[in-house]
């Protein structure tokens, strides 16, 4: 479920604060029965730690929550994103991860290294502070181990997803080799955008590219 953020939220990414400020605010709107469940959400980042979006994955019982990471990866690939930063909120007030959640982040970790995805964080939360996963060192930690170096269960998933990834960005190249041709001959800015579907912000960077 795409979580609404405003203007102002879609912002770049200096610290674990910046964060939680962001996802203490969307876990606040929520009526106080549904604070009382566990929440995982995904945040989408640009090369530049600029929020692409926000995601609600999954929505569980008072002390469990149930994702798969095929479907965490399918979206930051179908979205683009280049960093992710995984948040749940603990509704016990406990901000000390478990097991569970150490050995579900390090298979996040591992399989976004196969899918070229840099997950950078995990942020356990709650109304009244959060841990981040990589300012206590627990990022390092886990991507340095042996677990899960080898994905042999969902292989074949995790390969659909990198050729997904893999056509994802060969549609973006070829868009901008037509834009760049199009531009070239004199057709306008309106009219190459709907052909090939590119934004506003990307045109502006072609045309910035070729110094027009």
């Amino acid at each position: 479920m795409n979580v609404r953020i405003t203007k102002d939220q879609k912002i770049k990414i200096a610290n674990t604060d910046d964060v939680y400020s962001i996802m203490k605010q969307i876990l606040l709107r929520e009526n106080r029965l549904r604070r009382g469940q566990e929440h995982f959400w995904i945040l989408g980042l640009n090369k530049s730690n600029k929020i692409l979006f926000i995601e609600l994955l999954a929505l569980g019982a008072d002390n469990m929550v149930k994702v798969k990471p095929i479907d965490i990866f399918r979206m930051c690939v179908y979205k683009l994103a280049y960093k992710v930063i995984f948040v749940h909120n603990h509704p016990s007030g406990n901000l000390n991860p478990s097991d569970e959640d150490l050995d579900f982040t390090n298979l996040l970790i591992k399989t976004g290294e196969l899918l070229g995805l840099d997950v950078i964080d995990h942020l356990i939360i709650t109304e009244n502070g959060y841990t981040s996963f990589d300012t206590e060192g627990i990022v390092d930690k886990l991507r340095g181990s042996s677990a899960y170096t080898i994905v042999s269960r969902y292989k074949s998933d995790y390969e659909e997803v990198k050729m997904q990834a893999a056509k994802n960005e060969g549609k973006k190249d070829l868009a901008k080799d037509i834009a760049i041709k199009m531009l070239a001959k004199g057709n306008s800015i309106e009219l190459i955008r709907e052909y090939t579907g590119l934004s506003i912000r990307e045109m502006n960077k072609i045309l910035k590219e070729i110094g027009e």
